[in-house]
């Protein structure tokens, strides 16, 4: 038996055992391997697990990437595309095949960009930016609602109609701003800073003139890691995180991440959902109020069922008198009527209130305003009295000595002392020859 290194040369391999040494030595002298090429057949099944060929002009390679790996991209996959994967070369040991399992992958060229990305995330995580204590709980009833995205941009057509159909009695601000490309994050940062006026108002009662905002959505639509960079700026994540108002993001597509999102208080993983989230249906409150209304029809018919039974009591003891009984169900339905006017009159009143809240709010800001424009005019005619114009329109100079002290005793003056006197119209200077006290 000749022997070639540490196996004889009539050593028969079994197919599996040379499958596994293979992929030991694969293993011991590749992995972890970085590969990059364009994607070719593309599937993903129901499992979750995607398979695909990485080629170039040179050649091709089989890829696995488990549901594991799969579920933290932040794009879709697809025919074509170039990208940059990290994995381990392997042999799929029932066919024989050369493989790589992918354990990540990035479009290629954004390597740059996702090490920014990262070093940005860690540095504002760091300040405590994302801190969940920072978080501002949501509205349960916002007032006003503000919504920063591009006015070109399909995003705003799906919040403004779901919020249209979900709460059509609250107002929307839109404040426009470019959300992808070189001046975008300046954009945003003062489009938000607009909405924060509005928001810094928070004591007051919104009217057909001023809007309160409560909440704002950030949103814009799926895109590249590119397309959505403008969401990756510092300035803009500091000015997110000083907002005064809850801040809900809905930037790209589910798969989408973005400093914005960290940042913010609740991030949505579509601009729709942004608009679903930002507070519950009008239909619901509708709903809670006839849930309201039935328990409180319940408590009154078991209290009036009660006291029913309380009347029985006292008449059996009474060996039921007819008149006495009829007495008290007479009393008893009555008090069943007022108590019922009663709580319709209630229900009215609280619609009226809410009805006509919004105008008579008007009428007294009216009021302040008529008062504070005549105090304005009255203080306007007393300070026209004192102007010393008026006095030397009456014949009066003012006068004055060469060093400019006004002349008023004559004591200031000698003969021969030049001095100047100011009439309506100009000065006249003059010579003191005598003096002549009274």
């Amino acid at each position: 038996m000749k022997s070639t290194g540490y196996i004889s040369d009539e050593y028969v391999w079994q197919v599996g055992a040379l499958c596994r040494s293979i992929a030991n030595a694969l293993e011991a002298h590749f992995n972890p391997v970085r590969v990059g090429g364009e994607i070719s057949g593309f599937t993903r099944a129901s499992s979750g697990h995607c398979y695909f060929s990485l080629k170039d002009e040179a050649g091709q390679i089989r890829c696995a990437m488990f549901r594991r790996a799969a579920g933290m991209l932040d794009f879709s996959p697809r025919e074509g595309l170039r990208v940059e994967l990290l994995g381990r070369l392997g042999v799929y040991e029932p066919r024989g095949e050369l493989q790589l399992v992918v354990e990540s992958m990035r479009l290629a060229g954004q390597g740059n960009l996702f090490e920014q990305f990262l070093k940005l995330k860690a540095q504002l995580e760091a300040e405590g930016l994302f801190d969940a204590a920072r978080k501002k709980p949501l509205p349960a009833m916002p007032r006003g609602i503000g919504l920063v995205t591009s006015l070109g941009a399909a995003a705003l057509h799906d919040v403004v109609t779901a919020l249209a159909r979900r709460v059509p009695h609250i107002p929307v601000v839109v404040a426009p701003a470019l959300v992808q490309g070189e001046g975008a994050p300046q954009e945003l940062v003062q489009a938000l800073s607009r909405l924060y006026a509005l928001a810094s108002a928070s004591g007051a009662q919104p009217t057909a003139k001023t809007i309160i905002v409560d909440v704002i959505l950030l949103v814009r639509g799926g895109g590249s890691m590119e397309d959505l960079w403008a969401f990756n700026d510092a300035q803009l994540a500091r000015t997110i995180a000083n907002s005064p108002v809850p801040v809900i993001c809905g930037v790209g597509h589910e798969t989408d991440f973005t400093i914005a999102d960290f940042v913010a208080d609740l991030r949505a993983p579509t601009p729709t959902a942004a608009a679903e989230l930002v507070c519950e249906p009008t239909t619901a409150a509708l709903g809670v109020l006839a849930a309201l209304h039935e328990r409180l029809s319940e408590a009154l018919e078991r209290h009036l069922q009660r006291q029913a039974q309380r009347v029985d009591r006292v008449a059996a003891r009474l060996g039921r008198p007819s008149s006495l009984a009829q007495r008290q169900r007479m009393l008893l339905a009555r008090a069943e009527q007022r108590m019922q006017h009663a709580l319709r009159l209630v229900v009215q009143a609280r619609q009226a209130q809410l009805a006509h809240s919004t105008q008579g709010f008007e009428l007294a800001v009216h009021a302040l305003l008529q008062r504070a424009k005549e105090r304005t005019e009255q203080a306007g005619l007393r300070l026209g009295l004192l102007d010393p114009e008026l006095v030397l329109q009456r014949g009066y100079a003012w006068l004055r000595l060469e060093n400019g002290q006004t002349l008023h005793r004559i004591s200031q003056a000698q003969p021969g002392q030049r001095v100047q006197a100011s009439l309506t119209d100009g000065v006249v200077d003059l010579t003191v020859n005598s003096l002549k006290t009274h």
